[in-house]
């Protein structure tokens, strides 16, 4: 019996009736394949494959353009060790994006390279990596002229 006192009502079916059969699909036209994009896909592998220690840092639209309009290639537009501009402090971006992507590869099982003294953490084993300037990644600084400088984390101050 219901609280509302009307039990005698019919049940009513709430679904929605189509009117298209359920065995036509609609299929899209696949897309015509760019072989420009495929050519650019192979080149970008190939550099990534050269930079695999390299965490970006700076200006993404000098990143995205160092090639484009003008004569020079990427490698000549790195500035030497010796004449470098910016600052020698690690900023609060780059060491976030430093311990995380250590963290990641320790929990990929990436050798560790500190006495981990019973740590299991891997951002902690990161964090004690970096205090003793063991991490093998090169933080690479954009500046807006398309130029890029490279920074070792043993050369970063924190």
């Amino acid at each position: 019996m219901s609280d509302y006192g009307d039990d005698d009502r019919e049940l009513v079916n709430d679904e929605p009736t189509f009117d298209e059969d359920p065995d036509e699909y609609y299929e899209p036209e696949p897309e015509p394949a760019d072989e420009d994009e495929a050519v650019r896909q192979a080149d970008q592998e190939g550099e990534q494959g050269d930079q695999d220690h390299v965490i970006v840092s700076g200006d993404p639209n000098a990143a995205a353009n160092h090639g484009k309009g003008n004569d020079k290639s990427h490698k000549d537009k790195k500035i030497p060790n010796d004449q470098r501009t910016t600052t020698p402090f690690m900023t609060k971006y780059e060491r976030a994006r430093i311990l995380g992507t250590r963290a990641l590869q320790i929990s990929m099982n990436a050798p560790v390279l500190v006495d981990l003294e019973g740590e299991t953490d891997p951002l902690q084993i990161a964090i004690k990596e970096l205090r003793e300037k063991k991490i093998p990644l090169i933080v690479r600084r954009y500046l807006p002229d398309g130029y890029y400088e490279d920074w070792t984390c043993e050369e970063l101050l924190q």
